[in-house]
């Protein structure tokens, strides 16, 4: 079986989503959401293309940020939050 960058992204992004879902309920996911973005970036660390792997999961981040921009809010505010997070990351890397 041959691993993808989506493979490999998808299940740490629907976390996310799944937080972000719950903050538009009124949870309040901000230690979760720190948690989850956290261990996001220590288990994509140890990648080769782990600079690659982070990009595109801020991608899909700020794409999923856009999308729902107009009518959730909280919702939005969430993966926005995690996107910005993930994106610090990033540098630190370098």
């Amino acid at each position: 079986m041959r691993t993808t960058i989506v493979g490999l992204i998808t299940p740490h992004f629907l976390r996310v989503i799944d937080l972000a879902n719950q903050a538009e309920t009124g949870v309040s996911v901000d230690w979760h959401l720190r948690n989850e973005v956290a261990n996001t970036v220590s288990s994509l660390a140890d990648q080769y293309n782990a600079r690659e792997l982070l990009e595109a999961y801020v991608h899909g981040l700020e794409a999923a940020t856009n999308d729902a921009r107009p009518g959730r809010k909280r919702y939005a505010d969430t993966l926005e939050t995690a996107a910005s997070l993930a994106a610090r990351e990033i540098e630190r890397l370098d």
